[in-house]
């Protein structure tokens, strides 16, 4: 290896893309916080679309994996990618699963069908605890709250599981695919997720977090192949414009496409799907697109896009506890949206949420990430 070569040393970011993961992280929040009052229906979602926010996670990633990476491989080895992907995503794992676990007991409701949290012995939770540290998926032996999720402590950390299976496949085979190879498996990766999407009777592209279920397994992988290489695809192919005030631009745009309601009802469900794919294929791409080829003017901006950034992964993966949480007060409590109490939790739960998010990205995420650079990674 060429010894002037320095790992830890990244090639610049693109400020708007971090500031719209931001964005699309404290989206995230609020969906959850407001998926509590949907009742199983996807019509009555206020935030409608904002499970979306994780396809365009998937996108970005690819795109940033291949611009950070793609013309490092001849001074870099597998082993040095893959410890700098684990530094960058495994410390904040550890913390949603610990996160989850402190607040498990407090998440107990009947009417969420959790009735597993009152019987879950502290030594099978912190089997489970340990376990999601790792972001190893559980089986339904040890599925303590009884949403046959993969990761019952910490539902979203289910995305950071096919993000690892991401990683893989892009530096063992998708970093050497040609172009022509690469467009092509965007084509058949976008014409199964348009399959999937006008023939599952949700008409949606909702799901991926259970192991135990061969139709979510199914959709979780459906849902990752065609945004990550798309990402890639475009991050090889694509020549940048520069957009005037590409940030304010794309924000709105994104959260537009993602509180957009449900097309169709509870009938016409290709209405939906056709409204999902458009997004999927043909918006996100706009939008990466645009916030690529635009800049950050002023200080103030900078910073906006900064922070957004920095907390856009500590948010995504420790709110969902917090929400746990939320969800089970307004369901024993028979909440509505129609109470002031209710809306004034709900915000204080998000708020609270970026709170923790900062706290642990600045004492706890930063420090154990350079801690960890220093001893596996820098090279000198």
């Amino acid at each position: 290896m060429n010894q002037s070569f320095n790992l830890s040393q990244s090639r610049p970011h693109y400020e708007i893309l971090d500031g719209l993961r931001g964005v699309a992280a404290i989206v995230v929040v609020f969906f959850h916080v407001f998926e509590t009052f949907s009742n199983g229906d996807h019509t009555q979602q206020m935030i409608n679309h904002g499970y979306l926010a994780v396809d365009f996670f998937f996108m970005l990633s690819g795109y940033v994996i291949s611009y950070a990476y793609d013309n490092r491989w001849s001074q870099m080895t597998l082993k040095d990618f893959f410890l700098r992907r684990l530094v960058r995503l495994q410390p904040m794992i550890i913390i949603g699963s610990l996160v989850g676990a402190l607040l498990f007991y407090f998440q107990y409701s009947e009417g969420l069908g959790w009735s597993n949290i009152a019987v879950t012995p502290v030594w099978k939770l912190l089997l489970v605890m340990f376990i999601g540290m790792t972001v190893i998926p559980v089986g339904k032996g040890l599925d303590i709250r009884g949403w046959n999720e993969m990761h019952p402590l910490n539902g979203p950390a289910w995305s950071l599981f096919f993000e690892y299976i991401a990683n893989i496949a892009y530096a063992l085979f998708l970093r050497k695919a040609s172009k022509l190879v690469l467009g092509i498996l965007v084509l058949i990766s976008a014409g199964v997720t348009i399959h999937y999407a006008f023939t599952n009777p949700n008409g949606d592209l909702i799901g991926g977090w259970s192991i135990d279920d061969a139709v979510q397994m199914r959709i979780g992988f459906t849902r990752l192949a065609f945004p990550f290489l798309m990402g890639i695809f475009l991050a090889r192919t694509a020549k940048l414009k520069y957009t005037k005030n590409a940030f304010l631009i794309t924000s709105a745009l994104l959260i537009f496409l993602f509180v957009f309601p449900r097309l169709g009802g509870n009938t016409a469900h290709w209405q939906n799907a056709f409204y999902e794919c458009f997004t999927l294929v043909i918006m996100f791409p706009i939008v990466i697109l645009l916030g690529a080829g635009g800049k950050v003017i002023g200080e103030k901006g900078n910073r906006l896009c900064k922070f957004l950034g920095d907390i856009s992964y500590p948010i995504y993966i420790t709110h969902f506890p917090l929400v746990y949480v939320y969800m089970a007060w307004a369901v024993n409590g028979k909440h509505t949206l129609n109470e002031p109490l209710t809306w004034l939790v709900g915000i204080a739960t998000v708020i609270i949420s970026i709170v923790f998010a900062y706290l642990f990205m600045k004492f706890y995420d930063i420090p154990v990430r350079r801690w960890l650079n220093n001893k596996l990674i820098v090279k000198k």
